[in-house]
């Protein structure tokens, strides 16, 4: 019987050392595939379960199948007739929370990019300071962001303080409780995660290229449209998904700065767990706004992708 050669053996040992290496590797990462399984598919999938069981009468639900939250999600029925109509409201809700997170990505994006462009255009000794700076909101809690723009536009904050003073006006302006008032709290909240997206792809553009746009007799905005844009689109992408993404779900800033006037969609899905008492409708609007959230990944996803061959 012809015996295992040197290289039979060498390769045979290359192989039992990968596997070992593999299984290691899959211990080590147990502990927070499991907390991902648990913390993160856990609730979620409650949530989906939930959506397909029947409300309580004072809250919770009742373990009896019922697709109701679902059908609530788009329609409703007439207390008197039982006829079946659109959810007005609920699209409406819908509708102004998708309005309000795109234009609030557009602004953070308006606002976001001179900043990035700024700071990468500074001596690199001096980027880290300009970008401890960008992060120092994240320093303090949401909250207090929040009552910080509070105290900015209500009726007798610095903005109507400062107008009266001067005599631009002669009553306070109304700023508080309005959509505008939302639009700017979440785009000063959320502006950070546009900016440092941004940075990271204009640190690695190479200027000479705009250099070269000017030295062909490109106008500024020939040169932001041709070159620039063109070269930092992932970071446009990036940025604009990481601000769309939570602003599309927010909760707080629309809280205190909408006033429950304008309600966006966090604050329906936490009325139906609490004041509406409608847990499976509750659970189907936020598996609906996780629906969203997913759809608008997978353009990102594939906008980025594009991005990667183009320059590939």
């Amino acid at each position: 019987m012809a015996q295992p050669t040197d290289d039979a053996r060498h390769g045979h040992a290359e192989r039992e050392a990968a596997r070992r290496r593999v299984r290691a590797n899959w211990l080590l990462s147990a502990p927070a595939l499991a907390m991902l399984a648990f913390a993160a598919s856990g609730p979620l999938l409650i949530m989906l379960v939930y959506s397909f069981l029947t409300p309580g009468d004072y809250g919770g639900i009742v373990w009896k199948f019922s697709g109701e939250g679902w059908f609530q999600v788009l329609f409703s029925r007439d207390i008197f007739d039982e006829t079946v109509g659109l959810a007005d409201a609920h699209l409406t809700i819908f509708w102004r929370s998708l309005e309000l997170s795109i234009l609030t990505t557009l602004l953070a994006l308006v606002l976001g990019f001179p900043t990035a462009y700024f700071i990468a255009t500074r001596p690199r000794e001096q980027r880290a300071l300009w970008l401890f700076l960008v992060t120092i909101p994240f320093w303090t809690n949401l909250l207090i962001r929040t009552f910080a723009i509070m105290e900015l536009i209500r009726n007798e904050g610095v903005i109507n303080s400062i107008l009266l003073w001067l005599g631009v006006i002669d009553a306070p302006l109304q700023m508080m409780f309005t959509e505008g008032a939302t639009l700017v709290g979440m785009a000063y909240v959320y502006l950070p995660l546009m900016v440092l997206p941004l940075y990271a792809a204009m640190d690695r553009l190479d200027f000479r290229l705009v250099e070269a746009g000017y030295d062909l007799y490109a106008t500024r905005l020939q040169v932001l449209r041709k070159v620039i844009l063109p070269l930092v689109k992932p970071g446009v992408i990036a940025g604009s998904i990481l601000v769309f993404i939570p602003s599309l779900g927010a909760y707080v800033t629309p809280r205190l700065l909408g006033g429950g006037r304008n309600m966006m969609m966090g604050n329906f899905i936490e009325l139906q767990f609490g004041q509406g008492r409608n847990w499976p409708l509750g659970a189907a609007l936020s598996i609906t706004l996780l629906l969203v959230v997913m759809l608008a990944l997978v353009v990102y996803v594939k906008n980025a992708n594009k991005g990667g061959a183009g320059h590939g």
